[in-house]
């Protein structure tokens, strides 16, 4: 059984499925790998417009393989190092990618599972799924996913969170911005549809450009330097096919050409 399914449809909407139910999806290092090829691979398909993520079965991801960690750990230390490292990587990649990306939660989503919904764009959650950075009650710290989930949520909460390994709802999530939207779990596909229509209203190209700004923003005080660039960002998407092509649509009261016929 392949450990992660896909799926493109006809919009350019690609589907990527944690397929270990038996282990409520949680990530090993093969899952880990294909996870991240998968990504890079629908990044580079320029018929590729949105990437969704989400779990088989009952759960979104249970965070890190139990045994799987166990047997890296009784390994070499350079397995060992190399084995986190992939998972950086992974995130990294999820949390670069120039589409737009969204994530279903849903069940119990436990430690790496919740750092992947902070490296993602978009978050809808099931009103009856719960989260939990458990990593300190296995003796671990969440050191891979910390720096996405500090962005998300902030460093406050986040030691919290982290240092009492408490379960916290979807709820509670959305309060901390992790979760954007929370629906009845029977709603997500719904939810999803709905977000998905709004995405593919905006132009690619311009989408790819507010991720790539914005990550360069981030962590930045409104300087001078950044403003110049924001303006340079600015004129040269003013100039752009995409941007000639949405404002004489929006002139001529047509759809822009990115808006596919219904």
């Amino acid at each position: 059984m392949a450990a992660l399914l896909q799926s493109i449809d006809a919009r350019g909407v690609a589907i990527l499925t944690l397929n270990r139910p038996e282990k409520r999806n949680a990530l090993d290092s093969e899952l880990v790998g294909l996870l991240k090829d998968a990504v890079e691979a629908l990044d580079a398909r320029a018929d590729v417009r949105i990437i969704t993520i989400e779990g088989a079965g009952n759960y979104f991801c249970a965070g890190g393989d139990i045994g799987s960690m166990l047997r890296v750990a009784q390994g070499s230390s350079y397995a060992n190092e190399q084995d986190a490292l992939a998972l950086a990587r992974m995130l990294h990649v999820v949390d670069a990618v120039s589409k737009p990306t969204i994530a279903l939660a849903k069940g119990v989503v436990v430690g790496g599972g919740v750092g992947l919904l902070a490296c993602c764009d978009i978050v809808i959650a099931a009103e009856d799924a719960s989260f939990s950075l458990s990593e300190v009650r296995l003796g671990l710290l969440p050191a891979i996913v910390s720096p996405f989930l500090i962005r998300a949520i902030g460093l406050r909460q986040l030691r919290r969170y982290a240092l009492t390994a408490e379960r916290f709802s979807a709820a509670e999530a959305q309060r901390l911005g992790l979760v954007h939207c929370v629906t009845p779990k029977l709603e997500l596909g719904l939810a999803q549809s709905a977000i998905v229509a709004d995405l593919l209203r905006g132009a690619p190209g311009a989408q790819a450009d507010v991720k790539s700004f914005f990550s360069e923003c981030d962590g930045h005080g409104v300087e001078a330097e950044l403003l110049r660039e924001a303006a340079h960002r600015l004129a040269a998407r003013r100039t752009s096919a995409e941007a000639q092509e949405g404002l004489s649509a929006f002139l001529e009261k047509r759809p822009p050409g990115w808006i596919a016929a219904d």
